[in-house]
């Protein structure tokens, strides 16, 4: 994604929330060994003013596998990481991103086994 600049839209606006390079990269390592093993061939990005979005799909047309979802109002609550299912549940929510993956993580080790 590119801004420009007078852009009413930048990856800093504070009415935005979005992934920090630490947090992209964590995410990017696992989405492409996901995508390596055959399991995952697309991802969208979402920065909205609440949340930001990461959605995992199996093919471009469809629903999204997998939604990481970034929401820093609940940071002081149950944690402000979430990996959320294709049916809307919750797998996993924490304050540390890392461990909030390895939900996803197990998935590819069943894959390679």
């Amino acid at each position: 994604m590119t801004f420009q600049s007078g852009s009413s839209i930048s990856p800093h606006s504070p009415d935005r929330v979005a992934f920090d390079r630490l947090e992209l990269g964590a995410i990017l390592t696992l989405y492409g060994r996901m995508v390596a093993a055959g399991e995952w061939r697309d991802y969208g990005i979402s920065m909205l003013k609440d949340v930001a979005v990461f959605s995992i799909f199996r093919r471009t047309a469809e629903n999204p596998l997998y939604r990481i979802e970034k929401r820093p109002r609940l940071r002081s609550r149950q944690g402000m990481y979430a990996v959320i299912g294709m049916d809307g549940q919750i797998l996993k929510r924490g304050h540390d991103l890392r461990s909030v993956l390895r939900v996803l993580e197990r998935k590819l080790i069943r894959v390679v086994d």
